[in-house]
């Protein structure tokens, strides 16, 4: 049976086994202790940016996809050398190593698949002086 991915998020098992799960805010407000059994294995979410991520975020028990399915963004990267920032327009893929802290400005309204381990996710605010834009 076919879904739409930004209304049905996925978790892929360690065990192999798929599961869908309720996409957008009805997935990102459940209760933590249930939100606790998707921290191990995998999730893959789709979503639409239409404007820039307010917060970062890292993901430290595993890397993450990130594949743009239209639009344009920059992803920022906190290497250990710097700020590093890729550019993606129309599509194209990232691969952001585990412990990296990361977000988004987002240039075009896009989508994006994420596919990502939940164990220990964490989030921070973005602030502005961090990710200026250029002449801003």
């Amino acid at each position: 049976m076919s879904f739409d991915p930004q209304q049905r998020f996925v978790h892929l098992a360690e065990d192999g086994r798929a599961t869908e799960l309720p996409g957008g805010d009805a997935f990102w407000s459940l209760p933590a202790a249930e939100m606790a059994a998707y921290d191990t294995g995998w999730l893959v979410i789709e979503f639409e940016c239409s404007e820039d991520w307010p917060n970062w975020e890292r993901h430290p028990e595993g890397d993450e996809y990130v594949y743009l399915l239209s639009g344009a963004v920059q992803l920022l990267l906190e290497q250990p050398s710097g700020l590093q920032t890729l550019e993606l327009k129309g599509r194209g893929a990232v691969l952001v190593p585990r412990g990296i802290w990361h977000t988004a400005r987002v240039s075009a309204p896009s989508r994006l698949l994420h596919i990502t381990r939940g164990l220990g996710s964490e989030h921070r605010p973005v602030h502005a002086e961090a990710v200026s834009r250029p002449g801003g």
